[in-house]
Parts: C-alpha cells; sequence; structure tokens
C-alpha cells in the first residue's frame, strides 16, 4: 500500500535525520518481527510474559466475575492472542472478540487459529497502530466492555504519550474496564538479561532487513549490533544498533553516516511501579480498581474503570 509505505520511508528519513537517531518502534512489528518476539516470550531469560502469564489465571476471574456476562473484549497489541484465551476461559459468555494489531497478516493468522476454539464469541481483527486514533468497525453499546493491554506495552511510551494513549482507549471503548500489563521491574541486572541477547538483537535489527526489503535502502544490517541502555527520570530500557566502524545508510538520495560506535534507538521500555502507574492513570480519566503484583515484584496487572 502506497501509503503505508511511503510512511515508513518518512518515518525512516526523519528518524535518522534526527539527533539522536531513532527508528520508531512501531516499524520493528511486521511478521518477521513478531514472530521473534513470540520466541522472545518464550525464552526464560525475558521475566514479563512468565509472571504474567502465571499471574492471569487467578486476575482473569476476578476480573469476570466484575465485568459480568456478555461482554466485549477488545485487546490492544494482541499479537499471537495466546493470553486473552485466559480472559476469555474465564468470562461469563463473552460475545465478541476484537484484536489490534498493526501486522495485518500476522493478526488475520492468529484471530484465525483462536476462533475454532470459541464459536459462540464474534471474533474481528483489526489492523491499527494504537498509538494513534482508532475506529472499531463495530459498536460497543450492547453490554459490558473490556479492554485488554498485556504485556509491557504501555512501557513503550513515555508518562505523558502513555497518559495520552489511555485517554484515547478510553474515549475508544466508552464506558469500560481496562486491564494493563505494566512492568515495574528497577533491577538493572534482570533487565539486561531480559532485554540481552540473541534473539532480542535479531528482533531489532529486522528493523534493518525490513528498511532494505521495502524501501531499497543501502545498509548493511551486520553491521551494527544491538545494545541495551538503562537510563533514569524516567527509568527505562532503551534498545540501540549500534555502528561496528562506519556504516552508511542510502534511503533514496539521503546517506546518513554513522562513525564508529554512533548508534540508533529502535525501542524504549519505561518501567512504572504501581503508584506511578495508578497516577498517571487517574490524568488519563480512568478510575484504578484493582491491582494485582506478581510476588516477586517484576509485573503487575491494573484494573481500571472508567469515571
Amino acid at each position: 500500500m502506497a501509503g503505508a509505505h511511503e510512511a515508513f520511508a518518512e518515518a525512516v528519513r526523519a528518524g535518522l535525520a534526527a539527533r539522536p537517531r531513532t527508528l520508531p518502534g512501531t516499524f520493528l512489528w511486521d511478521e518477521a518481527g513478531s514472530v521473534l518476539f513470540d520466541r522472545i516470550c518464550d525464552s526464560p531469560d525475558y521475566h514479563p510474559t512468565g509472571r504474567e502469564t502465571a499471574l492471569l489465571p487467578a486476575v482473569a476471574e476476578a476480573v469476570a466475575g466484575l465485568v459480568g456476562p456478555g461482554a466485549s473484549v477488545v485487546e490492544y497489541g494482541s499479537g499471537a492472542s495466546r493470553k486473552v484465551r485466559t480472559l476469555l476461559d474465564a468470562l461469563d459468555r463473552p460475545a465478541r472478540y476484537l484484536a489490534l494489531d498493526i501486522s495485518r497478516d500476522y493478526l488475520e493468522s492468529s484471530v484465525a487459529r483462536l476462533a475454532p476454539d470459541y464459536p459462540a464469541v464474534a471474533m474481528t481483527a483489526v489492523c491499527a497502530d494504537y498509538g494513534g486514533p482508532v475506529r472499531l468497525p463495530v459498536r460497543l453499546d450492547d453490554g459490558p466492555v473490556l479492554g485488554f493491554f498485556p504485556g509491557t506495552s504501555i512501557g513503550n511510551f513515555p508518562p505523558e504519550a502513555a497518559q495520552g494513549l489511555l485517554a484515547r482507549i478510553r474515549d475508544t471503548l466508552g464506558p469500560s474496564r481496562l486491564l494493563v500489563g505494566v512492568d515495574p521491574t528497577q533491577d538493572e541486572d534482570r533487565l539486561r538479561r531480559s532485554y540481552g541477547g540473541p534473539l532480542m538483537a535479531e528482533f531489532h535489527r529486522n528493523i534493518l532487513v525490513r528498511m532494505r526489503r521495502e524501501l531499497d535502502v543501502e545498509l548493511h544490517p551486520d553491521g551494527f549490533a544491538h545494545a541495551v541502555r538503562i537510563e533514569p527520570e524516567p527509568f527505562r530500557v532503551e534498545a540501540h544498533l549500534v555502528a561496528r566502524g562506519a556504516q552508511a545508510i542510502r534511503l533514496d538520495a539521503d546517506t546518513f553516516t554513522f562513525a564508529d560506535g554512533e548508534s540508533v534507538r529502535t525501542d524504549t521500555s519505561h518501567k512504572y511501579p504501581p503508584d506511578a502507574f495508578r497516577a498517571l492513570a487517574e490524568r488519563a480519566g480512568w478510575l484504578p480498581e484493582r491491582v494485582w503484583l506478581d510476588p516477586d515484584g517484576l509485573f503487575s496487572l491494573h484494573l481500571l474503570r472508567t469515571v
């Protein structure tokens, strides 16, 4: 699609021209990136997925009791639609499931795999970048609504942007509840293990492979090494691709040169302690209802409701 191609090219051009340099994390999520991230989630070193998966069953039962029967479930960043199974199993006769994600092929195949196991649930794949406004293809005014935003995706947004995203989700869902996964981890050694490693490096370098394939960019993906940096205020993990020796990236008539050791940031994961996230949600117009914390404090699930 020409519009998507042009948006990708302009985002790459603007990000490489900026200082500090960035490549939008949104473009990590093509089909290959989605498959790689599923493999990362299965890795024992990546702590958020395992901790959230262990926490979800008890949380889902409690949420189901609050939400009631006949709910519409709207999942943001649905990926493989694996975690939502726990919610659908716990809810009383859920009416529909809308899966939102940016990689159309991966999204549609995930929903197609899920649908046969829930024949009474109407399922819709919604290809959208939830970082901006989202228009749902169905009305949600015929029963309770539960938004589901699992994993650590809210952490990809700094506080002001995360507040804006939560406000847009509230506007999209209307009267509703929202279950959000949040990583509060401050242990730097654990974070380096979670966000480092060869699979994570392949995931981040995939954006270079995608640039070369879709935009005819001239570059050498192996000329960049993946690096993890932990930054304070606000506390966050940054992923960078660091030039191994002098490198050049050529996009149409533009050439962007990198000296040895220069980097481009490809993603950011902010870590929000429970009190900080509750305050952020309140500023976005949500009322914090419940919070569940992993026994080791390595993951949290927040249930919010509209005021």
